[in-house]
């Protein structure tokens, strides 16, 4: 493949609401511009972008993957980003290359949750955004009403630029308003020119008419010209249309039928001519030593650097680092320091790639997406330059990741292969979370929502031959006392010769710091001095085990008062065994309970959806702490407290509240005493779980 030249490059990454059909765009893509020679399709599992066995079965994108297509000597690498909430991190990924983005919405269904999501990633980003309503050809399609939700719902900006032609209730035709021609629409006569049918005059004209005061608002001479009466050219609208993509104050409207490929030759057109190349984008963030973000010129000409955006843990090939050329040319042969690991690797062979396809290339220019393997010490998020003093460039934050399970093997001796098989999944999806738990004794996995962990469990069998299942995590309770007690704990034990004499009198109360609190106001040498350590000692490990249900205890203090000795008997052993016994009595008769861990918990949501979530912490045994408006119309900010142990499936809870709208935050803020009914059923469990 020849080089591309940055301003005949177009990063595009396709994002909106599961099953809109984002995949069946891309593969229309590629269809109409030979990149392929048949037209896949998502129910038969053979489309480029989704070619993962686990895509394949599913029937549904998992994951953002790159194909270029050529069309009319622009380089356009659409990227195909997934529409299930639990592969957020996914679209994270597409949206830090991308220079532009296409929602893709249903003709029939309008504005979902994924179309709002869509939205809200792109107007944080700062990414210049059009729409593509879908599904034009189905028989329930609504463009008009679709049309007028997108407006309502995100405002002023939303400006068609391709609207459909009805004739008899049906979708015949299209007409692009930048030069107001009508092709036909419908599968074996899409792309050919036809007469406006009857009966949409007045549509034409209406939706003409809010295209052209939307390119006069960008520009004080087009309003002019525009409120004079005079006629904007073709060039002038385009040309304020690409000025509004890249101030956000235009986000254009196309549509079409992706598997009848019907609207989607003047797609590729309006992409090639008003959506932003890397040119029009050269300041990007980095970070200072300080930790503070600032802006750098990127430039054509100067040294190579480049961001790695995304990684794939390859059986075959072996790790696949995707990057994005942030500065400069990359050549193949050339090397480039790692400004993360401060290693230097050597980009031997370069490549583009298209779904699974890789084709091999020389050289890549600046804003150019490609891949290369076998990186040794490069991972996600990682930026390599050749230039001297070069700053890493800012990181791709992920959302973080809640839902919570343990792993239970099915095979003996399976745990390091476990461990091995999720540290390469969390090369490729950072927004899995990894513990081996030492307390609970579990191997804990944190993802999105359940179907996220259902795919890192399909994975770990497909690829790495392990079996597992799904169990709820078990919680990190803790036990201390809210009473004094003042006992005796005596060992004496005689089996000829040297005997074990060990006697102390022991006062607990509840301690102030988390440990253990020890105290020593022996008086008369009834305990010498030598012993107290192995007092202290005996206590810290009785401490590991509660008396209720076996936890560990906490803020605990222990006075050391009095006590026996025998000259020839006595010993550090005799005193830690007799000190344990004094705990165990001891603590039983200084009114013990049980403790569980208290999150602090912040949840974005719509406000009318607030009064359901406050219900829900409720039946949690939450506090809601009190409510705030953010900085987005129509949302707040709940702040509650919660037991950990009543949140492991929040998360899906939240989404099905919501609809997806809605995300949180949580994280440990204290030990709590466990309420008595619920304390009576965790430890009469967890002495079953003693007798199994």
């Amino acid at each position: 493949m020849e080089k591309v030249l940055t301003k005949n490059i177009r990063n595009v990454v396709l994002l909106g609401h599961s099953a809109d059909g984002k995949t069946s765009l891309a593969e229309a893509m590629l269809y109409l511009t030979k990149a392929t020679q048949r037209l896949g399709k998502v129910t038969d599992g053979n489309t480029v972008c989704d070619y993962d066995a686990e895509e394949i079965k599913r029937g549904f994108s998992l994951s953002a993957s790159v194909a270029p297509v050529m069309y009319k000597g622009t380089k356009i690498n659409v990227i195909d980003a997934p529409g299930y909430l639990d592969f957020a991190g996914e679209v994270s990924q597409a949206l830090k290359v991308a220079g532009g983005a296409l929602i893709v919405v249903n003709a029939k269904a309008g504005v979902e949750v994924g179309t709002e999501i869509a939205w809200r990633n792109v107007t944080d980003d700062h990414t210049p955004r059009a729409f593509f309503v879908n599904k034009c050809d189905d028989a329930e399609a609504r463009f008009d009403q679709v049309f007028d939700e997108l407006h309502e719902q995100f405002g002023q900006s939303v400006c068609p630029i391709v609207i459909p032609l009805f004739e008899g209730g049906k979708t015949v035709g299209l007409i692009d308003l930048l030069d107001m021609k009508a092709v036909a629409f419908g599968t074996g006569v899409a792309g050919k020119s036809i007469d406006v049918p009857a009966g949409n005059d007045d549509r034409i004209s209406k939706y003409r008419d809010m295209l052209l005061e939307a390119a006069a608002g960008t520009d004080e001479e087009l309003m002019m010209k525009y409120f004079d009466g005079e006629e904007l050219s073709r060039e002038e609208v385009v040309s304020a249309v690409h000025t509004g993509m890249r101030d956000g104050s235009i986000a254009p409207v196309l549509c079409g039928s992706a598997v009848n490929t019907c609207g989607v030759d003047t797609l590729l057109d309006f992409i090639v001519d008003t959506f932003p190349s890397p040119l029009y984008h050269k300041a990007e963030k980095v970070v200072e030593a300080d930790g503070s973000i600032s802006e750098v010129e990127a430039s054509e000409t100067g040294a190579p650097s480049l961001f790695v955006f995304k990684t794939i843990a390859d059986p075959f090939v072996g790790k696949m680092s995707f990057f994005k050329v942030m500065s400069g040319e990359l050549k193949a042969g050339t090397d480039l320091k790692n400004l993360t690991t401060d290693q230097t690797e050597k980009f031997a062979h370069i490549y583009t790639i298209c779904g699974r396809k890789q084709t091999e290339v020389d050289t890549l220019c600046y804003g150019d997406i490609g891949m290369t393997a076998k990186l040794v010490n490069t991972n996600t998020n990682d930026t390599l330059s050749a230039a001297p003093g070069a700053k890493p460039y800012a990181k791709i934050v992920y959302p973080e990741s809640f839902y919570q399970r343990a792993i239970v093997t099915t095979g003996k001796g399976d745990e390091d292969k476990i461990a091995q098989g999720v540290a390469r999944l969390i090369e490729e999806d950072p927004t899995i979370k990894y513990e081996n738990n030492a307390e609970t004794k579990q191997m804990l996995i944190s993802g999105q929502g359940d179907i996220h962990l259902d795919v890192v469990v399909s994975k770990l069998k497909s690829r790495f031959g392990v079996t597992v299942e799904l169990a709820q995590p078990r919680v990190a309770y803790r036990e201390t006392i809210r009473g004094t007690s003042d006992v005796q704990g005596k060992h004496k034990k005689q089996s000829g010769g040297h005997g074990q004499y060990g006697d102390v009198h022991i006062r607990f109360s509840p301690g102030e710091e988390p440990g253990l609190t020890f105290v020593v106001s022996v008086v008369g040498g009834t305990v010498p001095k030598n012993f107290n350590p192995a007092v202290e000692k005996g206590l810290l490990e009785s401490m590991q085990k509660g008396v209720l249900a076996g936890y560990p205890m906490v803020n605990l203090k222990a006075d050391l008062y009095d006590g026996s000795y025998h000259p020839v008997d006595s010993s550090e052993m005799a005193f830690k065994i007799a000190a344990s016994l004094a705990y165990k009595d001891g603590i039983a008769k200084a009114r013990p309970v049980l403790l569980e861990p208290v999150a602090k918990v912040e949840v974005y949501a719509p406000s009318d959806m607030i009064g359901d979530i406050m219900s829900a912490f409720t039946k949690r045994r939450g506090r809601v702490l009190g409510m705030t408006p953010t900085e987005r119309k129509g949302e707040q900010v709940l702040e509650a407290e919660a037991p950990i142990g009543e949140m492991s499936d929040f998360a899906i809870q939240l989404r099905a509240i919501t609809q997806g709208r809605g995300r949180y935050t949580m994280a440990f803020e204290r030990y709590e005493d466990v309420p008595g009914d619920v304390a009576q059923k965790i430890i009469a469990e967890s002495k079953k779980n003693e007798e199994e």
